[in-house]
């Protein structure tokens, strides 16, 4: 008998524990004049114009999505260092402390990155400049004079304009760059 009660307990306490469906009502349809109309929804769709013609074109293509895909990582992370570099350099009110901050930050970013960068072909450092410009908002000179001085961003816009960089190159996403951000949509929306 005692064995029975305690089976009883056990059964109506896991019943009470269990749950009906939901009485909110999901729609999978909606009348409209008498008419039933399916409801459906659906992801978010990129609408181009851009269409591959020749086999040219289709390698082309194919060798900048390979390369933003490869640099795209690194324009992010540079965007999300900046901001936290930028938030530690706006609670450091000492000029000092700040030059400090700035050359540790330095180290780290090229003890962590350094290498992976100078691997990195001449079209793939192209579109990391305009990819850092797209994630900070700023082109890669004002980057460099604002953390390092007018002098040094002088002198790495020199260099690099030896080498057919130009770090004063700004991000154009609807005019020479919308090949270029319709890509990183597609990164982005996990189409590619």
């Amino acid at each position: 008998m005692r064995k029975q009660i305690l089976i009883l307990f056990f059964v109506l306490f896991y019943l009470s524990q269990l749950m009906a469906q939901d009485k909110k009502v999901v729609s999978y349809a909606k009348i409209v004049n008498g008419d039933t109309i399916p409801v459906v929804q659906l992801n978010e769709v990129n609408v181009s114009a851009y269409r591959i013609v020749e086999k040219n074109e289709f390698r082309q293509m194919t060798r900048l999505i390979r390369n933003i895909k490869k640099v795209y990582p690194y324009a992010k992370i540079a965007g999300l260092k900046l901001k936290e570099y930028n938030d530690i350099l706006l609670q450091t009110p000492d000029e000092k402390e700040q030059k400090k901050i700035l050359k540790r930050a330095e180290q780290e970013l090229k003890d962590e990155f350094g290498e992976d960068l100078k691997k990195l072909t001449f079209s793939q450092g192209k579109i990391l400049i305009k990819l850092i410009d797209r994630e900070t908002g700023n082109c890669s000179f004002d980057l460099v004079k604002e953390l390092r001085g007018g002098f040094t961003a002088f002198f790495y816009q020199a260099f690099a304009r030896i080498f057919g960089y130009n770090l004063k190159e700004k991000y154009d996403p609807k005019g020479e760059d919308s090949i270029i951000e319709l890509i990183v949509m597609m990164i982005e929306n996990g189409s590619i």
